[in-house]
């Protein structure tokens, strides 16, 4: 009788041995992982990917676009294109089977020049169509109503700026709008754009270097001298001595 229950005492300090032992075991495969798992959570964070992702690069932060450099950017629409968006140019655009033109809501010489000729003088620096042409003809269209002159000389100061914008821009076809609109205002406002003229000379002259631009800058100089007068000529000569008067 008492070998029995001796023999059964030893079987259960024997099974609460193992039990302990099973609950040991399965902590300290909880808490270190198994070696398969080791290898694999090591393999995961020793990505150079998956590095980045923990510990992002500085800049990064400072330029996000340069963690994708080759995806489409979004492009923001410009203050002219925001507006002719909008609805705010009172004119659209009229596609001809030989050329476009221009149809106003009414009659331009009844439109305020401030904001609308700053405005279009703005979206000579557009390089898409349809911005392209409305600045461009818009500007040139509400230069040639009656009073124009008494109504763009006021806003001289405010367009100046603007149309420098448009001959320092790197696009080419930006730079000759530029030039363009230049030569149409100094026929409106004539000697009342010397004052400003010295602000615009600096950039023609750096195109000047470029053989393409030398036969129409050239013009468009003789034209400002016509329309300023000798004012200009003595402005003109002052930043680029190069030049040579139309009345030699």
């Amino acid at each position: 009788m008492q070998k029995s229950e001796c023999h059964r005492g030893v079987q259960m300090r024997n099974r609460l041995t193992d039990n302990c032992d099973q609950r040991t075991s399965l902590s300290v495969q909880v808490k270190h992982g198994t070696p398969v798992q080791q290898s694999k959570s090591s393999s995961s964070t020793s990505s150079p990917e998956s590095a980045r992702k923990l510990h992002p690069r500085p800049s990064d932060k400072l330029n996000p676009k340069t963690i994708n450099p080759f995806g489409e950017q979004p492009r923001t629409p410009s203050a002219f294109a925001a507006i002719y968006s909008k609805g705010g140019i009172p004119c659209r655009l009229v596609h001809g089977s030989v050329k476009h033109r221009l149809q106003w809501e009414c009659p331009p010489e009844k439109l305020p020049f401030d904001p609308l000729l700053i405005t279009l003088a703005e979206g000579l620096r557009e390089t898409k169509h349809p911005y392209t042409f409305v600045s461009k003809e818009g500007f040139r269209e509400l230069l040639l109503v009656t009073g124009a002159p008494e109504k763009a000389v006021p806003l001289l100061p405010r367009l100046i700026p603007v149309l420098k914008a448009a001959l320092v821009h790197v696009d080419d076809g930006a730079f000759e709008r530029g030039l363009d609109a230049l030569v149409q205002l100094s026929a409106v406002v004539g000697p009342s754009l010397n004052d400003h003229l010295k602000h615009l000379l600096t950039s023609l002259s750096k195109r000047l270097r470029d053989k393409k631009f030398k036969e129409p800058i050239t013009t468009a100089l003789q034209k400002l001298e016509q329309h300023g007068g000798s004012g200009s000529l003595i402005i003109i000569k002052s930043k680029i001595p190069t030049y040579c008067s139309i009345c030699c």
